[in-house]
């Protein structure tokens, strides 16, 4: 038997995506760009969030890096989002006055994603939401995840958490403008464009489907995006094509690995600093006002 194929990593297409957009200059009528985010009534300092993240090792690989990483967007002024993990370690987080948004899972166990609920609300959660690109494993079986089965969600599902909490709910893993519609009928307060870092081979490029969902939402809800965000360039691509803010993962991984949640803040200052640089050189005033002509692609086409 043939050796089969790999299949397309999606984590080296998207960022070769990324990689294949270009940006002009402008600088006549140009400003002092303000990197300020409005949301939910709120303002923070950048666009550049925590990712939802889950199981973090903390500095030197001790303590809880979750709640570092908290601690490291209370810093840097800068919204929080926490993936899976218990009540009392979102309490942890609550506590340390980050505006956080708390993912969960979609658990089989209907009582566990209402009790979840209730306690992010409880606790003082930002916002909350769901995570439905874990409904299934690669196998096409319902996902099972640390001892957790999990399982889809209908619209009408979706429905019924947004009539059930007081804070805006959002669905993670929108990758399609069908998905995005869905969510808008559903009354959803915010999606997350992603592909959970690669969880389905030969996924779209978040930045890629961005356009078509941003024109589906038309300004009604905010559109976060994550995988594979590394740098400033890379935030400002995102917001030009259509999103609100956008999530950083990886690097801040590392730096909480490293310094902890200084580390943490370090890295979302970096980056707001390089997005800033960014809005200066093409005339850009705030993250609403990127406009989309000003990226092409590597073949001479605008994009």
């Amino acid at each position: 038997m043939s050796e089969r194929e790999r299949a397309i990593d999606s984590n080296e297409v998207t960022r070769a995506y990324f990689d294949e957009i270009l940006v002009e200059m402008r600088h006549l009528d140009a400003v002092e760009p303000d990197t300020g985010l409005e949301l939910y009534g709120e303002r923070f300092a950048t666009p550049v969030m925590m990712a939802a993240l889950s199981h973090l090792k903390g500095k030197g690989g001790q303590g809880d890096g979750m709640v570092e990483m908290a601690q490291g967007a209370k810093l840097a002024g800068a919204v929080n989002w926490a993936g899976m993990g218990d009540e009392a370690q979102f309490d942890a987080i609550a506590a340390t006055g980050a505006r956080s948004i708390k993912i969960i899972k979609p658990y089989a166990d209907e009582s566990l994603v209402l009790s979840r609920l209730e306690r992010a609300e409880e606790a003082g959660a930002f916002a909350v939401g769901m995570d439905l690109d874990h409904s299934f494993g690669g196998d096409g079986r319902p996902d099972f995840v640390l001892g957790y089965t999990m399982r889809p969600r209908t619209l009408r599902e979706i429905e019924g958490y947004v009539r059930r909490t007081r804070l805006p709910f959002i669905v993670k893993g929108v990758l399609s403008a069908v998905d995005a519609q869905k969510c808008l009928d559903a009354g959803v307060r915010g999606i997350v464009v992603s592909h959970h870092h690669g969880i389905l081979p030969s996924a779209v490029p978040p930045l890629m489907v961005l356009p078509e969902i941003a024109a589906v939402v038309d300004g009604r809800i905010p559109i976060f995006v994550d995988c594979g965000v590394m740098n400033g360039m890379d935030v400002f691509k995102a917001l030009a094509l259509g999103a609100t803010a956008v999530s950083v993962g990886r690097p801040v991984m590392n730096a909480i690995l490293e310094n902890g949640a200084q580390g943490a803040a370090d890295v979302v200052r970096e980056i707001t600093a390089e997005l800033a640089g960014a809005m200066a050189r093409t005339a850009s005033p705030d993250p609403r006002h990127i406009d989309r002509s000003l990226l092409w692609r590597r073949d001479g086409r605008r994009l």
